[in-house]
């Protein structure tokens, strides 16, 4: 059970507490924030809503003690990482059960989340010590004019405090993806977590309490985003802020200043189906793609663009499948679990009466109970419609009828967003051609958009980010070069 075993500590009454210099602490505010559970509606758990006083001294301890820190040995830094990823597994039970309760997340995927995770933490470690543990030896007489009177040596170095904020959708995975290259490169590492996902991120952390991490090296401060979002982001004691969400990203890059970001900020991922295509498997990847986790991932299929030709054909074959589609509360295993929130809820709401209105096919009722909507295929949808063009973050896939490819490729180059995409073809010329004109981060040939596996490369462009994700990049990007230039006095040449 979440809240109890090795975890009792992380709570007092019905409140958990926040994370700070090795110790949990409940906030001199007084207050408490409530984290609503998205299916039953009523109030599941309740975080401490932290003040600024309290983020400024988590900020001043983060700084000294990424100083020693950076120091460890990189081997020691890996071993702790590696630790922390075996306790996390260990005790993936009240994690998930927290995830299932917090974001309606179905039971056997929050399973899944949490054991990924350990996965990515100790995948982190070992592509760390590869990655930190080499540098380069430049000679100077490669550039022209120069003789070989300079040797420059350079290494990676950390970045200071990383500030985390990952979405409320993978709460836990999304944030290690931070935290392990954050550590390993030897940066100390403050975490925000999302509201709704905030426990099962406290349980977590307190995984890297146990393996017995620095004190004050790893902190996670709860609250309101309206009193410490801002206050967070703008602070000066931050050097680099990776995250993950929607439009908030876009504001916190017009303040953060000079420092890194990574930023991944949602998608229209498009798919395009060929005429060539194999159907089964298409409409096996929009089911996949479009409805897993009720659609709540920004790497759901968002909008599918499908040759006139075949459209029905496809339509048909996706329909028989969304009607197989289980519906009912996470605890059962359902395919199709609560959205978030209400609020959610009722933008998706939006956007389907906008189709309807328009006139949209609705290949299903539609249906809503509280938080609860049934998949809901959208036919001959036309870019009139704001479903054509907004992400849901819901059950609800709209289908355009293109004429050609070009059609195709226009409609998804016209979005604000460009994170991944999808084609379908069995000519792989066409499908790179495509691939080559999509304006997406990463395009997937015959299979659904995907964030992993976690060591791929992850990136969006125009609004759906900034910098790239993937534990590879993401150690790169935590980190800066240091060069030092030896100077001779006379030219030196090795042996000839």
């Amino acid at each position: 059970m979440a809240g109890n075993g090795v975890f009792g500590e992380i709570i007092e009454g019905d409140v958990f507490k926040y994370y700070a210099d090795g110790e949990w602490k409940k906030s001199s505010s007084g207050k408490s924030v409530s984290i609503v559970n998205p299916t039953t509606r009523k109030t599941q758990y309740k975080v401490q809503a932290c003040t600024q006083e309290e983020v400024n001294k988590v900020m001043e301890r983060a700084k000294a003690v990424q100083k020693s820190w950076a120091k460890t040995p990189l081997w020691k830094r890996a071993e702790l990482l590696h630790k922390a990823a075996a306790i996390l597994k260990e005790h993936k039970a009240p994690i998930a059960e927290a995830l299932i309760k917090e974001i309606a997340k179905p039971a056997k995927d929050a399973v899944t989340e949490v054991v990924r995770s350990g996965d990515l933490i100790s995948y982190c470690a070992e592509e760390g010590v590869r990655i930190l543990g080499q540098g380069a030896f430049l000679v100077s007489d490669s550039f022209p004019g120069n003789e070989r009177t300079k040797y420059c040596l350079t290494s990676k170095i950390p970045l200071g405090v990383v500030l985390a904020i990952p979405p409320f959708n993978y709460p836990v995975n999304l944030a290690v993806s931070k935290i392990g290259p954050a550590l390993i490169a030897g940066n100390s590492l403050v975490l925000k977590p999302p509201t709704q996902g905030a426990v099962a991120c406290l349980h977590m952390v307190h995984c890297f309490h146990l393996a017995g991490f620095p004190k004050g090296l790893i902190s996670c401060i709860t609250g309101k985003g309206s009193e410490i979002g801002d206050f967070l982001t703008m602070h000066p004691g931050v050097n680099c802020i990776s995250f993950t969400g929607g439009d908030t990203g876009i504001a916190i890059s017009k303040k953060a200043g000079m420092i890194p970001l990574q930023m991944e900020l949602g998608g229209k991922d498009a798919c395009i189906v060929l005429e060539d295509a194999d159907l089964d498997l298409v409409a096996a990847n929009i089911i996949k793609g479009g409805f897993s986790y009720s659609g709540q991932r920004c790497t759901a299929v968002k909008v599918v663009l499908v040759m006139e030709s075949i459209a029905d054909t496809l339509v048909e074959k996706v329909k028989s499948k969304v009607a197989k589609l289980t519906v009912g509360p996470p605890e059962d295993d359902c395919d199709i679990t609560p959205v978030v929130s209400e609020s959610s809820a009722n933008f998706i709401e939006g956007l389907v009466m906008d189709a309807k209105d328009k006139g949209a096919t609705f290949c299903q009722e539609y249906k809503r109970e509280g938080n609860l909507i049934w998949p809901l295929l959208l036919d001959n949808v036309r870019p009139d419609m704001r479903i054509a063009w907004e992400e849901p973050f819901g059950p609800v896939l709209p289908v355009i009828r293109i004429g050609s490819v070009e059609e195709g490729i226009h409609h998804c180059n016209a979005s604000n967003f460009g994170l991944q995409g999808c084609v379908f073809t069995k000519d792989i010329n066409k499908a790179m051609l495509i691939s080559d004109a999509m304006e997406s981060g990463t395009v997937q040939i015959n299979s659904a958009p995907a964030r992993g596996p976690d060591h791929f490369p992850f990136q969006g462009i125009k609004d759906s980010g900034i910098g790239s994700q993937g534990i590879t990049n993401s150690i790169n990007m935590m980190t800066k070069v240091k060069s030092t230039v030896i100077n001779l006095p006379t030219p030196s040449y090795t042996m000839g």
